[in-house]
């Protein structure tokens, strides 16, 4: 990892801030009735997953890391399931809940890969 001084400089960790603006603006639009359902959920959830890559990054051992970037991959499968579950609600198109599911697919197999690079 050359040329990484922060986490700031992961690209994940980038990518996964990105997500986390983009779902605060689609859950917006969501039902009032939804606002400490899945409104709340998905927020906390996006937030859980660029947290724990910041988190694990200066931790002492490379296990310690490692078990960030875990919690990290298992957030990007909450956020994968629950838009689905917006689109089923109808509080999403198709359109976005794609889009918010190549994103988070995409954080998924980067995060797996950087475990891999720690190995």
């Amino acid at each position: 990892m050359a040329g990484i001084k922060t986490f700031r400089d992961l690209i994940i960790w980038q990518k996964s801030m990105t997500l986390v603006t983009e779902m605060y603006s689609v859950t917006a639009d969501f039902p009032s009735s939804e606002l400490y359902g899945l409104t709340n959920q998905m927020r906390r959830c996006a937030v859980s997953t660029p947290s724990n890559i910041a988190e694990g990054y200066r931790r002492k051992s490379s296990g310690d890391y490692k078990r960030f970037l875990q919690i990290a991959v298992a957030s990007s499968f909450e956020l994968q399931t629950q838009p689905e579950i917006a689109f089923n609600l109808k509080s999403l198109l198709h359109d976005v809940f794609k889009d918010l599911l190549a994103k988070t697919s995409e954080l998924e197999v980067m995060t797996f890969s950087l475990i891999k690079k720690i190995n």
